[in-house]
C-alpha cells in the first residue's frame, strides 16, 4: 500500500490540502525517485509537459 503525504496550504482565502507531488510540481519542481522505466518516463514527460503548457 502506497501512502502518498499530503501537505496542507493556508491562504486569506482558506485552506487546502495537496498531494505532495502536486505541491512540489506548483512550484515547478518534479520528482524522480525509482529507476526509470516506460511508466515513470510517461509521467515525467506529462509533468513537463503541464509545465510548458502553463508557460504559454
Amino acid at each position: 500500500m502506497n501512502l502518498i503525504p499530503t501537505v496542507i496550504e493556508t491562504t486569506n482565502r482558506g485552506e487546502r490540502a495537496y498531494d505532495i507531488y502536486s505541491r512540489l510540481l506548483k512550484d515547478r519542481i518534479i520528482m524522480l525517485g525509482s529507476a526509470i522505466d516506460d511508466n515513470v518516463a510517461n509521467s515525467i514527460v506529462s509533468q513537463l509537459l503541464f509545465l510548458q503548457a502553463q508557460d504559454s
